[in-house]
């Protein structure tokens, strides 16, 4: 019963404090700009317990923008690297989704899947402030739920 509580408490503590990183993987910043926009007064996330952070090491949350280029895939790769564990990565847009109208390119992987496991896809060209913040919810709820 101890052991619950303390597993209730942990995943309580997780899900009201996310530190987020920002990546742009290779995309035209618009889904930058309204994740930028995210840190307004207007929309606020800070009031969901939601925080930038400049540096990986101290991130909990990868928000991922742009489809995933040759130059990109290893500095992805190593700012995941570099979180602690427990992370999540957030897909952001359509082509850090599916590679948009970027797939098919030399340069273009794809999507951010084809590097990292990500949690939460974001779709849409560009992603709506709220729209992300929908998204970054439904992550507190599955991080609220042990997932």
């Amino acid at each position: 019963m101890l052991k619950e509580m303390i597993k209730k408490t942990y995943r309580w503590a997780q899900k009201n404090s996310l530190w987020m990183i920002h990546y742009n993987t290779g995309g035209c910043n618009g889904c930058d700009i309204e994740i930028l926009d995210l840190l307004t007064p207007r929309y606020d996330i800070e009031r969901l317990g939601i925080i930038t952070k400049a540096s990986p090491r101290h991130a909990d949350v990868l928000l991922c923008t742009g489809p995933v280029t040759l130059q990109a895939k290893d500095g992805l790769w190593q700012i995941y690297a570099q979180m602690p564990s427990p992370k999540w990565v957030v897909a952001v847009g359509s082509c850090s989704t599916t590679g948009a109208v970027f797939y098919g390119s030399d340069t273009v992987l794809g999507g951010v899947d084809h590097i990292l496991p990500v949690d939460i896809y974001i779709p849409g060209c560009p992603v709506r402030p709220e729209g992300i913040i929908e998204g970054l919810v439904k992550l507190r709820e599955r991080i609220a739920h042990g997932g």
